[in-house]
């Protein structure tokens, strides 16, 4: 189920989003970061590790989205981090009463029944600012950035040059919004955040699709780019994931997009902006 990536880090990728799971090895056991979707997929993530005598020792949330949160029994109950962010918006949501519902009722219905929720969101805060997780392995790169959900971080690995992107930098998805006073401008300060580690990375590894190499790391910040700026212009924009160039299956990436759009010309609207 694991395919190495680069020296000592593999990646695993869920069927229904493309989720990237990714595994550093360290000194005395592995890093997990966003563990996967099911019971099925993460039972077997633990098995595989427990077969390679690599225990898990510590986990990271990139962001506190669903899909990214989540954990299992089996992975063994070790320290859970995420930025400081990340980690109270994931205590205030499971502070409500009545959580789980709300959260099972945002779940794709074809994995609804099979995505335990018991363990979701229980992560520990890094202290505000943290530069690197703390643990007995390769150092990891905490880049956290204002992008897409609260708390948002992208991993940097920095001896093996991979490059953890959380749910940006995608072949799949276009840039997806924060619900924030100025989304677009929060998403371009994440792109100049990643630009600025780019010679150094040599694998990408994004939240869902395919990963890719060092002369792929411009190449897609430069589409997340213009794909934003069109949505700032009200412009159309000239993005391979969107319209007939959409993989089939993917069609509903057109439907993310078709929101954002209407979205921002309301708020262009209220603005006194013209598209």
């Amino acid at each position: 189920m694991l395919t190495p990536v680069a020296d000592g880090v593999l990646v695993h990728q869920s069927e229904l989003l493309r989720n990237n799971t990714v595994v550093v090895q360290g000194e005395s056991g592995v890093l997990v970061v966003d563990p996967g979707l099911t019971t099925g997929e993460m039972g077997c993530l633990a098995e595989d590790l427990r077969q390679l005598g690599q225990p898990v020792v510590a986990g990271f949330a990139t962001h506190p989205d669903w899909d990214h949160a989540l954990w299992h029994a089996d992975l063994g109950d070790v320290p859970r981090y995420g930025t400081a962010r990340c980690s109270a918006y994931l205590r205030e949501l499971r502070s409500e009463e009545g959580w789980q519902a709300r959260v099972a009722e945002g779940l794709p219905p074809e994995i609804a029944d099979e995505t335990p929720l018991e363990l979701f969101g229980l992560i520990v805060g890094l202290p505000a600012g943290a530069e690197l997780i703390p643990w007995n392995g390769p150092e990891v790169r905490v880049i956290e950035h204002p992008a897409h959900a609260p708390g948002h971080a992208a991993l940097l690995v920095e001896d093996r040059g991979v490059l953890v992107a959380g749910d940006m930098l995608s072949d799949l998805f276009v840039p997806m919004l924060d619900d924030t006073e100025h989304p677009v401008e929060d998403y371009l300060t994440g792109l100049r955040l990643l630009e600025k580690v780019a010679d150094d990375v040599e694998v990408l590894v994004p939240g869902h699709g395919s990963v890719a190499t060092a002369d792929q790391v411009r190449v897609r910040i430069g589409r997340d780019r213009e794909y934003l700026h069109a949505l700032r212009d009200g412009r159309a924009p000239d993005d391979p994931r969107l319209g007939s160039s959409v993989e089939p299956g993917w069609e509903w990436v057109n439907d993310i997009h078709e929101g954002q759009a209407a979205r921002m010309a309301r708020r262009n609207e209220q603005n006194g902006v013209e598209g």
